[in-house]
């Protein structure tokens, strides 16, 4: 099956200039001068660069999904996602999950499965969200939870998390774009 392109036809932005407005632990925020040369128009956007972030679909040999539940101070709220986490410098993708994996829930898995990317948020973010399925996923040690990280694992079949994002109650978008590449892998 051959995978469908499309032509892309809109006028790129170019950056003029790209300065640093402030850094935090976790990103920096950019203000990017733009100009769009067929119109002569320019404009300032706000930028958010961030590490590139993976999120890990762990299957137990039962076909189960181990899953983090956390409280997400942006939201408020608790979550309940996939283990993921930020890319450290020098870390592939892979590393990323395999670390993440074993930190926040004390699973870990033989075979892995690169399921592709996704654009964390295009309108303002610089990076990409990795996929992985992990399969065969086993506890085979302890969390190793850093100094703000309270998680609570929890494994259900899998297709009870799927019933559990397709009513909403999970509602990351990040963790959502990651089921959908699931999904769709096991039509190619």
């Amino acid at each position: 099956m051959s995978t469908p392109s499309i032509n892309y036809t809109i006028e790129s932005w170019v950056t003029i200039q790209e300065r640093v407005e402030y850094t935090t632990n976790i990103f920096k925020v950019l203000k990017r001068d733009m100009k769009l040369k067929s119109e002569n128009h320019s404009a300032t956007f706000s930028i958010l660069e961030a590490p590139d972030w993976i999120n890990v679909i762990a299957l137990t040999p039962e076909n189960e999904i181990v899953l983090v539940e956390q409280y997400r101070y942006g939201t408020e709220m608790p979550t309940l996602e996939l283990p993921g986490g930020v890319c450290d410098p020098g870390e592939t993708p892979l590393d990323t999950s395999r670390r993440e994996l074993m930190e926040e829930t004390g699973y870990s898995a033989e075979e892995w499965i690169y399921l592709g990317k996704v654009s964390s948020n295009p309108a303002m973010l610089t990076n990409f969200t990795h996929t992985y399925l992990a399969k065969g996923s086993v506890k085979s040690g302890m969390q190793q939870l850093d100094g703000n990280e309270r998680i609570n694992v929890h494994t259900m079949p899998l297709v009870n998390f799927l019933d559990l994002v397709r009513v909403g109650e999970v509602d990351h978008s990040l963790v959502v774009a990651a089921v959908s590449k699931f999904l769709l892998s096991k039509f190619s």
